[in-house]
């Protein structure tokens, strides 16, 4: 990586991979993996958590020129996808990405790098770009943090420029504008209408200070776009009245969606030449602004949310479809919630190769919490008993016309995933064992039914259950220890709870897959190894002294696994700030970032005398040996077959041990 020039960075590098051995490196990596059966390898990174790179914009990207180099990284170890959070349009007052756009995309993630350089026709000056984004600062910490004020600041400027430039370079004939030009209109063939919708809501959201349309003065503002599609005269010309006065607006957010989806285009075209693949986040909700344009298709006095069972419901603001808008008619033709839905899966997987679907059970049996309720009217004593006329699930809701009826009489909600989300899908050439199905929830029972019924795989995390048996009885489930909502691994077992007599214990030591006693067995199963209780024995005893040695067995555990995902702050060894931190409000939440010198501080850290980071090699040795240690058990210890499989594994083991060794040396 190079970082010279980077303001405050003190020279004092680790060993570092040469060029040779990252090539040498990941084409063991890979070996190792198709041997283990490791067959999707994902990092969980958010594109604000992006490094930068050159040049800092104060908030990462996924599609720029440091996605490709992080990507690059990753590669070395063998991991070929990355796990994204939702990409959409930010929504105003709010830098979660599960409140963004589900269509927009996020122009912060547009690379002004690209924008000021011959690539682009410098639509952006390098004098600008310069001026707005400094060199990256450097400091003793493995992370930095975004800033998303000082981003949306620069962006305005810089895309206003750039705006303004492209719109001169046409004007005056110059051919590479003239080319930008053609595909600016070709994507306006394909998104025109949807844009000048949202062009509009932004600048009915600036003129009365709020994404909140639901807050607007003019009642008729509310619902515009609904009022439009019914045919409304007036909604009509007061729609014209408003672009006509506000086209200039209106067509620069044209423009700067037009780079966002082309980079991001390019963007996948790169990938896919790499082998690399992005999974995309199908976010159960949707921005206030997506809210306005479909305002007719959701519950009115409903929002979702998350039942809690130990406490006060989560109360997420989100827009509930109404299930009498999902489908027209028993041919399961789309009415407009199921083309929303529609919609929004296909824009999602339009650039990316696979899909998390957050929340499953938002597409099943969604949990519904009153609109207009305050805080205090959730709090029940004891907290599993709720009041049922604040909170229920979608199924428990009745027919106001009819009591004695439930709303959803045709159980719609229950037939998405058959007849919409899957079909969906299947356009996109995915089947239903490849997505990232997010079924953290309280599993109702008609969740469980239909789960049941539709044999979907699980998101299983090894934090509470081995992986031992759930790979065999469900070989389709991805697999974790942590993910964007929980703290860094390295501090799993330190996490405390408070017993009944007021005691405080730290609960996940004493959970079964975290003992001892399971980890080394499960990574040393072959009983006619030489000295295997003596092995077996060894790594009890480190496990029982070092907390540490137990997390890294855990991660050794999940790599056994056919597809997993592993947090950036858990490979990276970031253990001193949590990304996001569920139903809280903090000044840190969703702001943690990958340092620009990740790379030297990674190396940095395995060669420290604590490393908190992620030895790839060394864990993959430990897994494949745990795969070698399996399949010998399971050929009933068959000497044949063990010759055999160590002639095929050996040399792979033996580099995997020697590159562990490598990431460990200090730079002479």
């Amino acid at each position: 990586m190079q970082v010279s020039g980077i303001k405050g960075y003190n020279i004092n590098f680790q060993r570092h991979l040469t060029k040779s051995e990252q090539a040498d490196l990941k084409e063991v990596s890979n070996k190792a993996f198709d041997i283990t059966g490791g067959k999707e390898r994902a990092v969980i990174t958010h594109g604000s958590c992006f490094p930068a790179y050159h040049r800092d914009t104060f908030v990462g990207s996924p599609y720029g020129t440091a996605a490709k180099e992080y990507i690059k990284f990753l590669s070395v170890f063998g991991f070929n996808n990355i796990q994204l959070g939702p990409g959409g349009e930010l929504q105003k007052g709010s830098i979660s990405p599960y409140n963004s756009s589900a269509f927009a995309q996020n122009r912060l993630f547009i690379d002004l790098g690209e924008l000021a350089s011959e690539k682009y026709g410098y639509l952006l000056s390098k004098k600008t770009y310069e001026r707005l984004a400094p060199l990256p600062e450097i400091t003793d910490k493995n992370y930095t943090v975004s800033d998303f004020d000082k981003a949306e600041k620069i962006y305005s400027e810089a895309l206003k420029e750039a705006y303004r430039r492209f719109e001169i370079k046409h004007e005056m004939g110059q051919p590479f504008a003239a080319k930008l030009n053609k595909e600016f209109m070709e994507f306006l063939e394909k998104h025109d209408s949807r844009l000048t919708e949202e062009g509009i809501f932004k600048v009915l959201s600036k003129q009365y200070r709020t994404d909140d349309y639901t807050k607007w003065k003019n009642k008729a503002d509310r619902t515009l776009i609904t009022d439009i599609r019914k045919g409304n005269p007036d909604a009509e010309l007061r729609f014209d009245k408003i672009y006509r006065a506000n086209y200039d607006a209106v067509q620069q957010y044209k423009f700067e969606q037009f780079i966002a989806n082309k980079q991001i285009k390019e963007h996948k075209k790169w990938r896919n030449e790499n082998n690399f693949k992005y999974i995309n986040d199908l976010l159960v909700g949707c921005s206030k602004m997506d809210a306005w344009r479909y305002e007719d298709v959701f519950l009115k006095d409903w929002e979702m949310g998350a039942y809690e069972w130990s406490g006060q419901s989560q109360r997420w603001h989100i827009p509930v479809i109404d299930p009498k808008k999902i489908f027209l008619n028993e041919k399961y033709e789309l009415n407009t919630g199921g083309k929303f839905l529609k919609e929004k899966i296909d824009f999602a997987l339009e650039y990316c190769e696979n899909i998390r679907v957050d929340h499953v059970m938002g597409l099943i049996e969604p949990y519904l919490l009153l609109k207009d309720a305050e805080d205090e009217e959730f709090l029940t004593n004891p907290p599993q008993f709720k009041n049922k006329n604040n909170e229920k699930y979608i199924s428990e809701l009745k027919d106001p016309e009819n009591p004695n009826l439930e709303y959803d009489l045709y159980w719609d909600y229950t037939k998405l995933i058959e007849h919409l989300v899957l079909p969906a899908f299947k356009e996109h050439g995915i089947d239903k064992e490849l997505p990232v199905w997010e079924d953290h929830c309280s599993w109702p029972s008609r969740f469980k039914m239909i789960y049941a019924e539709e044999k979907l795989p699980r998101l299983t995390n090894i934090d509470w259950v081995k992986s031992e048996n759930i790979k065999k009885s469900e070989p389709d489930n991805w697999f974790i220890i942590g993910s964007h909502d929980t703290p860094p691994a390295m501090t799993y077992l330190r996490r405390t709870s408070l017993l009944n007599d007021g005691r405080s214990v730290e609960y996940t030591r004493n959970q079964e897959p975290w003992q001892p006693e399971y980890l080394a067995g499960y990574l040393n199963m072959d009983d006619s190894r030489k000295d295997i209780d003596l092995i077996r024995q060894n790594l009890i005893d480190l496990y029982n002294k070092d907390d540490k040695a137990i997390v890294m067995a855990k991660f050794a555990e999940l790599l056994t696994t056919p597809k997993f995902q592993i947090s950036f702050d858990d490979l990276l060894g970031i253990t001193d700030i949590i990304y996001n931190v569920p139903n809280t409000k903090n000044d840190t939440n969703w702001k943690a970032r990958i340092s620009p010198d990740y790379i030297d501080k990674y190396y940095e850290n395995l060669s420290s005398d604590n490393p908190t980071a992620l030895n790839i090699p060394e864990l993959l040795h430990q897994a494949l040996q745990a795969k070698i240690d399996m399949e010998v058990k399971e050929h009933n210890y068959d000497e044949d077959f063990k010759t055999d499989i160590y002639n095929k594994c050996q040399p792979v083991l033996d580099k995997l041990k020697y590159y562990s060794g490598v990431l460990k040396e200090k730079e002479d």
